[in-house]
């Protein structure tokens, strides 16, 4: 069997940066609050007539394609993650492989949010042991702001999301001392509207309902999150993949040289830092900056960690995601 590697690393986010003090002049909240909560002081978001989702994927997946030294010609398949596709349907995975001028390579959607990444690289690293790819492109990309309640009603989530894209190149390897080690995936439906944006859908409120509507206080078309609730289940579960990741391959917390939790919440990140005894040197976050990017938030992170110099050659690194579904899995790989 082979074993699967990341060959190349790549991210974009937009240009416009939106700051605390910003949104503190079109909602009532402020600086103060928003990093005691959360940890943010600001977040990107595109302008939809510069940066779509499929688009910004494209332009990480360049970056993640020339450092990994391969053409188009040499991707086998498209796996991309996101939960702000460019259209209801198709998904941005065809657009994705129309603007690279890919061949015509399979291209699977991942609708795993906040866990999306995870999802995508677990099915990736699947492919290319069983010899079926020798290259495929990750993708997690995502625009939040055109679809937030940019008011104080909706504050709570809104000061919460960014927009950006991050990609990775998996690879097909010989090496026995480098690359993906295991994947671990779960999920907990039961959960399912703890977080999580209702409508348009075909199980409940379509757009002709909406249009037809035309109230202004439906919410239902808004993101809801229980923020306490997913909280507490997210420390929980986090807490788990990761062990459940390191007794799979015999480790131990010690073994861990770098952790890249999803950027749901520094506070959350904390409390799994401290949790672990971890120093600040072994765990990465830049939700200081870019916000919750969801899908894309780990391959931002993983690829600023890695040009940063914080991952190295033979480096122990986990990967660990929560989000909603309930849906969350780990990833442990030597670098």
């Amino acid at each position: 069997m082979f074993r699967s590697q990341i060959s190349g690393l790549g991210y974009y986010v937009p240009e416009n940066v939106v700051t605390n003090h910003d949104l503190a002049k079109i909602m009532d909240t402020n600086d103060e609050w928003i990093v005691e909560r959360t940890g943010i002081h600001e977040r990107r978001h595109t302008k939809l007539q510069e940066d779509t989702t499929s688009g910004m994927g494209v332009k990480a997946s360049i970056i993640a394609m020339k450092r990994a030294g391969v053409e188009a010609k040499d991707i086998d398949f498209v796996v991309f993650a996101t939960l702000s596709p460019d259209y209801y349907f198709p998904g941005p995975g065809v657009l994705l492989q129309r603007e690279l001028g890919l061949n015509t390579v399979g291209a699977l959607d991942i609708r795993n949010q906040c866990s999306g990444f995870i999802y995508a690289l677990s099915i990736a690293d699947q492919y290319i042991k069983t010899g079926m790819y020798k290259n495929i492109l990750v993708v997690g990309s995502e625009v939040h702001s055109a679809g937030l309640d940019m008011t104080t009603r909706g504050r709570n989530v809104s000061v919460i999301f960014g927009d950006g894209a991050g990609a990775a190149v998996v690879s097909r390897s010989t090496d026995e001392t480098s690359g993906i080690l295991s994947t671990h995936l779960h999920s907990e439906g039961e959960h399912a509207e703890e977080l999580a944006l209702i409508a348009p859908g075909m199980g409940g409120r379509w757009v002709t309902d909406i249009l037809k509507d035309n109230n202004p206080d439906d919410l239902s078309y808004m993101p809801y999150m229980n923020g306490q609730y997913v909280f507490k289940n997210a420390v929980l579960r986090f807490s788990e993949v990761i062990q459940e990741g390191l007794e799979a391959n015999g480790l131990q917390v010690s073994d861990i040289d770098m952790l890249i939790p999803h950027q749901a919440n520094l506070r959350i990140s904390q409390f799994i830092q401290q949790k672990f005894a971890l120093r600040d040197d072994q765990v990465f976050n830049n939700i200081q900056k870019y916000g919750n990017t969801t899908a894309a938030s780990i391959p931002i992170a993983l690829t600023e960690a890695w040009e940063q110099g914080k991952i190295k050659k033979s480096d122990l690194v986990v990967l660990a995601a929560f989000g909603s579904g309930f849906t969350w899995g780990s990833v442990v790989l030597r670098w």
